[in-house]
């Protein structure tokens, strides 16, 4: 009777997780008190059951991201008639943000992405425009992080174009790029951009070679041709930006500083498979890989960057063929991955307690997914405890699943929603490269988020293909070169303009009037900062409208 007991305890304690002895502690307060075993289950009354279940919340760890939940929206909601790319790129095919909705699809003679509001829902229609400038298959997309119409398209051409969406989404098929990035001799296949400078952004392509480039003047500022010796799988950045991390197919990861080309940190054979990893930077600075062991299984690794020489968590999976792709939440420091050709989101929590990589629960369809988009935090639905939404890729359909909290406050979950990384970058690109490092700025989430008009983004955002066609017609035109001393000249011109604020006369005793006089000054101040905009951007149409006219005449 005893050893049948014992034999129990250890099949139940192994299904709930918990070990044999605190089992066998169960299974005699259970007996103690007269318990009826029905099924495996204990039905237990009274101040013996309170005891128990006290107990086992006591042995399961505390976490409010315990019970999140996943649920697929209804098939209205869904976009249907979506021709995914059948390229065997792993990559997740699709980039989300709070704007737009962008897509990898088939096409004829070329690449090509689709780019849709994240409001739409129902049928895309065959005629639908898409963004179709490459000239062969796309590879991978992503948007910037500090401008929701900005995205950028690496592709098999060896070219990494950058293209400004319009609000509301096409209207026409978009075939010119506002930038075109060149330095690539093989295929792109990894777009990565900086977390907190402006217009920098790194690629990689299957030349085991990193570029690292600034967008505003197409220049690339910095090329590494010498760290990996073979196919880079993943390139991502620290919280900061001051260094990446990057897995190769010589199975080493390394930590790398792209500014000096620097080499800081290797650790061979991470995974012993011999399929592709991917490798992720947690906010911490540790870093969170995802590979096969040497008997096909696949497996999730936690590094820390400070000793490398063992990880400091491994989880083996299942023994499925897809490409495990991490997607890392700062915010919540949970990891959701997706297998391509797999029907299961799983997601974990990271911790500093051991061992250290939490199981929380995992997301199981009919179908398999050919990628997955997933939505930074700035575009999730606070009021409903959304804590993270993906875009499921079917053969057809782009799906969206919501990762939600179930709470019975309608107030705002302070908890869920730690203060996360606006659109406003931290540095600008020259401040990155002279050597300055920030982390992102931050916004709240309360109340849900709305991007703040920038004083600077649009003088910011210079074309450089454009610049150098000035400079190649030798016209005199240093409007064209320096979009911000155009700025600053009609600043000047409309400060000369501005009436001057009145000082108002009051005696000793009253503070009212000096308050108003406060206020009228920074109301003066907004309006010439943003006649100051208008004059520059309409100077700047002007060009643009006569170098039109130029290309069009033939002078060009």
């Amino acid at each position: 009777m005893r050893s049948l007991r014992n034999r129990r305890a250890r099949l139940l304690g192994h299904r709930r997780g918990l070990s044999y002895c605190c089992w066998r502690r169960i299974i005699l307060l259970a007996f103690s008190c007269h318990a009826r075993v029905c099924g495996g289950f204990f039905l237990i009354r009274g101040a013996k059951a309170r005891q128990i279940m006290s107990f086992r919340r006591g042995v399961v760890r505390q976490s409010k991201f315990r019970h999140v939940f996943a649920q697929a929206w209804k098939s209205e909601h869904c976009i249907d008639d979506v021709r995914v790319s059948r390229v065997t790129w792993d990559n997740p095919l699709c980039a989300v943000n709070p704007k737009f909705i962008a897509v990898i699809i088939e096409a004829g003679g070329g690449g090509a992405f689709l780019v849709v509001p994240i409001s739409k829902s129902g049928r895309i229609d065959q005629s639908c425009p898409t963004v179709c400038g490459h000239a062969a298959p796309v590879l991978d997309i992503q948007w910037s992080p500090h401008d929701d119409n900005i995205i950028a398209s690496a592709s098999e051409d060896c070219t990494v174009k950058v293209w400004q969406i319009p609000d509301g989404g096409l209207t026409s098929p978009m075939t010119e790029a506002i930038v075109t990035l060149e330095g690539h001799s093989k295929r792109v296949g990894i777009l990565a951009w900086h977390p907190s400078a402006f217009n920098i952004l790194l690629t990689a392509g299957c030349d085991n070679v990193i570029c690292v480039w600034n967008v505003g003047t197409g220049e690339l500022v910095y090329q590494l041709s010498d760290a990996h010796p073979d196919l880079i799988y993943s390139v991502s950045w620290n919280k900061d930006g001051s260094a990446v991390c990057t897995v190769c197919k010589d199975k080493a990861l390394r930590v790398i500083d792209p500014r000096r080309g620097a080499v800081l940190k290797v650790k061979e054979k991470v995974h012993d498979g011999t399929r592709p990893m991917r490798a992720v930077f947690l906010s911490d600075g540790k870093i969170l890989t995802t590979g096969f062991s040497r008997m096909s299984e696949r497996q999730l690794a936690l590094w820390d960057t400070k000793d490398l020489s063992e990880p400091m968590a491994v989880q083996e999976m299942d023994t499925s063929n897809g490409v495990l792709l991490p997607f890392y939440d700062p915010d919540t420091n949970m990891v959701y991955l997706c297998g391509k050709g797999d029907c299961t989101i799983r997601y974990f929590e990271v911790t500093d307690e051991s061992p250290y990589v939490h199981f929380l629960s995992l997301y199981s369809s009919k179908e398999p997914q050919r990628g997955a988009g997933f939505l930074s935090k700035r575009g999730v639905d606070v009021n409903k405890c959304e804590i993270a939404r993906f875009y499921k890729l079917h053969e057809r359909k782009v799906e969206p699943i919501s990762m939600t909290v179930p709470r019975k406050s309608d107030l705002f979950q302070g908890d869920l929603y730690p203060d996360t990384a606006g659109s406003e970058p931290a540095l600008l690109a020259d401040e990155w490269i002279a050597g300055q490092d920030a982390p992102p700025l931050l916004v709240s989430l309360s109340g849900g988020y709305s991007a703040p008009p920038s004083k600077q983004r649009d003088t910011l955002r210079s074309k450089p293909k454009l610049v150098s066609q000035d400079s190649g017609t030798g016209a005199a035109q240093p409007s064209a070169a320096s979009p911000t001393s155009t700025f600053t000249s009609a600043a000047k011109e409309v400060e000369e303009e501005a009436p001057q604020p009145r000082v108002a006369t009051t005696d000793g005793n009253s503070e009212r009037p000096k308050r108003e006089d406060e206020l009228l000054t920074e109301l003066l101040a907004e309006m010439k900062a943003l006649r100051a905009v208008v004059l520059a951007q309409s100077q700047r149409i002007e060009l643009l409208e006569r170098q039109l006219a130029r290309i069009e005449d033939g002078d060009v």
